[in-house]
């Protein structure tokens, strides 16, 4: 059964994809796949949600991929093997792993890293790790999805779609308001510590990004109601 869903997710996946993201959606996957049925699949119950090689760029401009992603709790999976990861790593190659998991973190995903011996020899350890990770984030206090005012669930929508830091600007698109106005809608979520401000100063900030929090009862409210 898991063979089957996993090809028709795959070629999902492909049928989506273009450039360099759909090259690295024919590589070997054999990593991300063990990760998949071991511990992915086990803990959500299904691949829906789930995105294979996510394209991501780097502070310093270059691409980069992370394994799988959950975009509802903004996660990045990793699969990494010893040999491929440690065992035969250069140096360079070991600070570029470094600087690829600070770009990670800066984007606004977590890095969930798991080796293959790990997932294969101890995969309800690996399970046991992610269902405590997803019920910590869950637990976060605060008001519930739906006790939301409405412009205030709109952006939290439109922003975990995006995937990546919005401006105030979009929050005008998203609402058809005008930016007085999303501004005060900001400011709420902010103080509800749903959105977190970049860049800017003390008075105007740059960029906005949803925190774990937010991620977290949207996550919650689409997959078990809220």
């Amino acid at each position: 059964m898991f063979e089957k869903e996993y090809e028709a997710f795959w070629k999902d996946q492909v049928r989506n994809a273009s450039g360099q993201r759909l090259e690295m959606l024919h590589r070997d996957l054999t990593g991300t796949k063990i990760m998949l049925k071991t511990l992915l699949v086990p803990v959500f119950g299904s691949f829906e949600g789930l995105v294979l090689e996510h394209e991501m760029v780097s502070v310093s401009g270059v691409k980069i991929f992370g394994d799988t992603l959950l975009p509802q709790l903004r996660i990045i999976f990793e699969e990494e093997h010893y040999v491929t990861h440690a065992e035969r790593i250069t140096r360079d190659r070991f600070s570029f792993e470094r600087a690829r998991a600070r770009s990670v973190a800066m984007l606004g995903f977590t890095y969930f890293p798991y080796s293959r011996d790990e997932l294969e020899k101890k995969p309800e350890f690996c399970q046991r790790n992610l269902f405590e990770f997803i019920g910590r984030i869950g637990n976060a206090e605060g008001v519930g999805l739906l006790q939301l005012p409405v412009y205030e669930r709109e952006v939290m929508r439109f922003a975990i779609m995006r995937s990546k830091p919005f401006e105030l600007s979009d929050v005008s698109l998203w609402l058809q308001l005008k930016h007085e106005t999303c501004r005060k809608v900001m400011r709420e979520l902010e103080l509800k510590g749903l959105v977190r401000s970049i860049g800017g100063g003390k008075i105007r900030c740059h960029e906005f990004m949803l925190t774990d929090k937010a991620a977290s009862l949207l996550f919650r409210h689409s997959k078990f109601g809220d």
